[in-house]
């Protein structure tokens, strides 16, 4: 289990943009062992157990810091929508509009946080956490996006509570509101720029981009019962464990109970996203999920999904080469040069699964160098096949499905 989450700061903090700092695997193991890493990895387990037997509409009325959140979301999907692709049908890779987009989200970052940060200390802050924030909706020279990107947005909502904009009674909104909304409008994203998956989600593909809605999703379907109660029967813990109801890990295979409880449930919501966009078998384009929804109870799930995230996240080097500290989140371990590049090229997403490349590759570049095509990109191409080889004309008809 996880104690209290640790969000204060001296009155000596003095704010800064944050930075990378994690070159080599000795780096990255030091983190590993870091205050920073108990931080970071109590956070989620905080908010995980905050929104077990949860639905997504159980959520009352928002108070003024998770409000102001939603805005800022709002506000960033609004500078997509006014931003449209450009035409570029000839590559099924990341569109370039989207760097014009990422372009106003940094000019407009100093803008957006005064409307969360109303100390006047605050001001100072504000290049610090908005350094977390502009880097949550993708590469902007890759144009990609991974889970590195996604940690970032949990690292903008951690320092947003450290500086007091939201507090702990909010933890299941930030998840169930906040997170979700986020997620909604990378969905937008990717899907109007194409944007690539930050390196192949390999062998244990959950999602082309995402981790923690499967996390945060199977803890909405967990039981509700306390771990440090010792006397109730074992056999009656079990019966809790089971989690939902009738819902169980293996009903994602049912496509009528996904688009049912989409709805309500995170995890059902990205299995029909996937659906959406994948014409295949979940074995053979998200194998792990395939393999997860064997698993018995939700309980196992969820556990199983926070041992995958510290492993496949923040256990894996170019994942974590691009993980940022700052005053809020500071870098405790020994010191290595940076790489001066132009732009970031770096990985910045899910770890490759080809081994351990990640020691003969101490670099900022991905260890493959091959881009990996939008699934959008994929499926607009083979609708237009289909679309295609179509005969059409004056005398042709649909068939009646009947």
């Amino acid at each position: 289990m996880h104690g209290p989450v640790s969000t204060s700061l001296t009155p000596m903090t003095l704010f800064r943009a944050p930075q990378k700092a994690i070159v080599f695997k000795e780096q990255l193991t030091a983190f590993q062992s870091s205050n920073v890493y108990v931080k970071i990895t109590t956070y989620i387990e905080t908010l995980n157990s905050a929104v077990v037997g949860l639905k997504l509409t159980d959520v009352g009325a928002l108070l003024q810091g998770v409000a102001a959140l939603v805005e800022v979301l709002n506000r960033v999907e609004a500078l997509a929508k006014a931003t449209p692709p450009e035409d570029n049908a000839a590559s099924r890779f990341g569109n370039p509009a989207f760097k014009t987009f990422y372009d106003k989200v940094q000019q407009a970052a100093p803008q957006l946080h005064e409307l969360l940060l109303v100390q006047p200390t605050d001001a100072d802050a504000v290049a610090e956490v908005s350094g977390y924030f502009c880097e949550s909706w993708g590469n902007r020279a890759r144009i990609d996006y991974g889970s590195g990107m996604e940690l970032n947005f949990l690292c903008w909502l951690f320092c947003l509570e450290t500086l007091g904009v939201v507090h702990e009674s909010d933890h299941a909104a930030l998840v169930l509101t906040v997170f979700w909304r986020y997620i909604g409008v990378m969905r937008t994203l990717q899907s109007t720029y194409w944007l690539e998956p930050a390196g192949s989600h390999g062998v244990w593909g959950l999602d082309d981009y995402h981790f923690l809605p499967f996390l945060f999703g199977s803890a909405q379907l967990r039981g509700k019962y306390d771990y440090n109660i010792t006397s109730i029967c074992t056999l009656l813990i079990e019966f809790y464990s089971q989690g939902h109801k009738y819902l169980r890990p293996k009903s994602i295979h049912d496509n009528e109970v996904v688009e049912e409880f989409s709805h309500d449930y995170m995890y059902f919501a990205c299995i029909r996203f996937i659906n959406s966009i994948k014409t295949t078998s979940l074995r053979w384009h998200s194998p792990m999920l395939d393999d997860i929804s064997a698993v018995k109870t939700w309980d196992k799930v969820n556990g199983g999904m926070i041992k995958m995230y510290r492993a496949e996240v923040l256990g894996k080097l170019p994942v974590m080469q691009h993980f940022l500290f700052g005053s809020i989140l500071p870098y405790e371990g020994p010191i290595a040069a940076l790489p001066v590049d132009g732009e970031d090229e770096g990985h910045h997403g899910h770890a490759h699964s080809h081994g351990d490349m990640s020691e003969a590759h101490a670099g900022w570049h991905d260890p493959c160098g091959i881009p990996v095509p939008s699934a959008f990109a994929a499926a607009a191409d083979a609708e237009e096949k289909r679309a295609g080889a179509r005969l059409v004309g004056p005398g042709i008809r649909l068939v009646p499905f009947d």
